[in-house]
């Protein structure tokens, strides 16, 4: 092989990596800032230091005792510190309910119950050590944890790496395009990629976790879906400016459009605006609306106050 050949090949691997950086960065990005995402954090009482993570997403799948609640746990070693976990549920007008914590070795542990598919609880911890008194998150702040069914990893597996070939192909594509290098074959996978991760094995996920195909436009406000519409669109568009002899040089640009659309999709934090069980009605809602924040205050007695923020 000359060393044209080789440069040609060097190239097109330091590209790929260059893809998969960019692709990463969005990634993680977009799973870091989304609703269920972990609250991580430290604190200190009795002169030490502890961290924490609380869980905001909680599948629905049972333990190894057949519970479907949820266990909260805090690792602190130190016997003489106790901790109450107050929990209510989501937009419910109800106080909430305080549960002791139990040692169980280096950790206290509580359970939240489990609650209907969608179904959110509001939760906050009291940790306490003589007249010491710690809130986590803070003494203003309370984490919300969603229930979800059970997805099956077959399922599951194969939509979450669909959906992150995709963000590598989008962006290979567009440096390819910017570039002049043939595009068309690099951007039909990309379109089948995201129509069978997006818009097959999606809504699979989403009738196993809240059992409902599709709760984007035209039938919900669920920004998961709907983002992932817009990408299908995008590149559906793509492919088709593509056909015809002119059609690669034609399409270069509309596959870079679909790869800045698809980077504005994953912007938006993961399950932003997804499903929410409404305890009143009975029904699940999505949108914006369903994001609801309660800021409370807590103080050395419980609760003392609660209000709805959006």
């Amino acid at each position: 092989m000359g060393t044209g050949g080789e440069m040609k090949i060097v190239r097109s691997i330091l590209l790929w990596i260059l893809a998969v950086l960019i692709a990463v960065v969005f990634m993680v990005y977009q799973r870091k800032t989304g609703p269920t995402y972990p609250i991580k954090g430290s604190f200190e009482i009795g002169e030490m230091s502890y961290d924490y993570k609380l869980l905001r997403s909680h599948e629905l799948a049972p333990d190894e005792s057949g519970s479907l609640d949820h266990t909260v746990s805090l690792a602190i070693p130190d016997t003489s510190v106790a901790a109450t976990l107050l929990w209510k549920r989501l937009g419910v007008d109800e106080p909430f309910t305080p549960v002791e914590m139990a040692r169980i070795g280096d950790n206290l542990e509580a359970q939240l119950p489990h609650q209907p598919a969608a179904g959110k609880l509001i939760y906050h911890i009291r940790v306490t050590r003589g007249e010491e008194v710690v809130d986590l998150p803070s003494s203003s702040e309370t984490v919300t944890l969603r229930y979800k069914g059970a997805v099956p990893t077959g399922v599951l597996l194969p939509h979450i790496l669909a959906m992150i070939i995709v963000m590598i192909l989008s962006v290979r594509t567009a440096i390819a395009a910017i570039a002049r290098e043939r595009i068309k074959t690099l951007s039909w996978i990309t379109f089948f990629v995201v129509l069978v991760g997006g818009m097959i094995l999606g809504p699979i996920v989403q009738k196993y976790a809240f059992d409902a195909y599709w709760t984007g436009w035209p039938f919900g406000g669920d920004l998961t879906d709907n983002k992932t519409l817009v990408a299908v669109i995008a590149w559906f568009v793509a492919v088709m400016m593509m056909r015809g002899p002119e059609g690669e040089k034609k399409g270069r640009w509309w596959a870079v459009g679909a790869t800045v659309v698809v980077l504005a999709v994953y912007t938006i934090p993961h399950s932003m605006g997804g499903s929410t069980f409404d305890y009143e009605a009975g029904t699940i809602n999505t949108g914006l609306s369903t994001e609801v924040k309660e800021v409370q205050t807590f103080d050395s007695t419980g609760v003392e106050s609660a209000e709805e923020a959006p």
